[in-house]
């Protein structure tokens, strides 16, 4: 599965993304990608980031390995230019599509391309599994991130959910108040 897409924002011409599932040989850099979007240094270059809530990497090579051999599961990766730029982890479930580990290269977020590859994580869900409901689970405590979504038409659904503390696969939480909100939408017919 390939799919090319162009498009124009208030910032000019965005680059032509291709989007296919993600394969082994891409476990090193998507580890990178994701890593450096939501820990470190690295991910304060963008507006995504969870380093001062959490520490530790969000994915190793062994998790993402295990995510892409997953029945049900696609990691969807966007290409500008042969590089990929963003991902994201869809996996298929009884009540519609979970939608999580979104990664949009930090020095380039703010222009647009999130929005982009949400919608193609969405047209994929809809097209592949025909699934009508995408879900995801948010820190309660990103605010600016859970706007996004809702402007994205999401709405939260009041239920939440306790941080897995002690899971290192989840990171190392630095707070004590962690929890996660969950936002659905209803997904359009392909």
């Amino acid at each position: 599965m390939t799919t090319s897409q162009t498009s124009e924002s208030a910032s000019g011409p965005q680059p032509e993304l291709t989007y296919r599932h993600a394969v082994a040989d891409d476990v090193p850099v998507l580890v990178e990608l994701v890593n450096s979007c939501y820990r470190g240094d690295s991910s304060k270059q963008g507006w995504t980031t969870e380093a001062d809530l959490l520490d530790g990497q969000r994915v190793d090579a062994d998790g993402m390995a295990g995510l892409l051999e997953r029945t049900n599961t696609i990691v969807l990766v966007a290409e500008a230019e042969g590089r990929i730029v963003a991902c994201c982890e869809l996996q298929r479930g009884v009540s519609g599509a979970y939608f999580g580990m979104f990664s949009v290269l930090p020095s380039i977020q703010g222009g647009g391309l999130g929005k982009r590859v949400l919608a193609e994580a969405e047209n994929t869900a809809a097209r592949e599994w025909n699934c009508r409901l995408m879900r995801m689970k948010v820190l309660k405590q990103r605010p600016e991130l859970i706007a996004w979504y809702e402007r994205r038409g999401y709405t939260n659904t009041g239920r939440t959910e306790p941080f897995p503390y002690g899971d290192e696969s989840f990171g190392l939480p630095m707070r004590a108040d962690l929890a996660f909100v969950e936002l659905t939408r209803e997904l359009p017919v392909p």
